[in-house]
């Protein structure tokens, strides 16, 4: 997809300050730490567009991006071992699950995980969510740059064991999956 604009609408936390747009939103989701942002600005090909961090737990609240004026991406907050206060992370769970829930032009979930490490309860458990809610989603491998061939394999193989469906390897470093995962996302955006 050509990026002709790309720009931040708002952070909020609850439902009544979501933006009133009516584009199709496709929302992105992960462990903290797994790349959500570093994959969002490679998508749209923008530097420091989502705000990166290597401290886990950066984004704190549902930022939205309005994309060529005609899709929305929205970053959700990391789940997992963000070192954050965990009243904190106690806010998060309702503020996501409520996006996820009652947000009705979310037209897909994009599933971001770190290839080294393997599928966890937590990515079992949003993706049964998900389901349950009848949400589509695309699972992007990220860091895929820092496996050799042989790691990179076997940790496929892994992915595909332990959960159904494609996963899309991606590097936010190289640029390997980006025009994979956008057909992706604009299938999900067309259905």
């Amino acid at each position: 997809m050509k990026i002709v604009s790309a720009e931040f609408i708002k952070s909020a936390v609850h439902e009544t300050d979501f933006p009133k747009e009516k584009f199709p939103e496709i929302a992105f989701v992960g462990r903290s730490n797994v790349g959500k942002s570093s994959l969002i600005n490679t998508l749209l090909g923008r530097k420091g567009l989502a705000k990166t961090s290597s401290t886990p737990g950066r984004t704190r609240l549902v930022n939205f991006f309005r994309i060529n004026h005609r899709l929305t991406f929205v970053d959700l907050p990391g789940y997992g071992y963000a070192k954050v206060a965990a009243s904190l992370r106690g806010e998060w769970k309702p503020m996501i699950e409520g996006y996820l829930e009652k947000r009705e032009n979310l037209k897909g979930v994009v599933l971001i995980m770190d290839i080294r490490r393997p599928p966890e309860v937590e990515e079992e458990m949003l993706i049964e969510f998900l389901a349950s809610l009848e949400i589509p989603v695309v699972v992007a491998l990220t860091k895929v740059d820092k496996l050799s061939g042989n790691e990179r394999a076997r940790q496929l193989k892994l992915f595909k064991k332990g959960m159904d469906g494609v996963a899309i390897p991606f590097s936010a470093t190289t640029g390997e999956g980006k025009d994979k995962l956008w057909r992706a996302i604009i299938e999900l955006v067309e259905v």
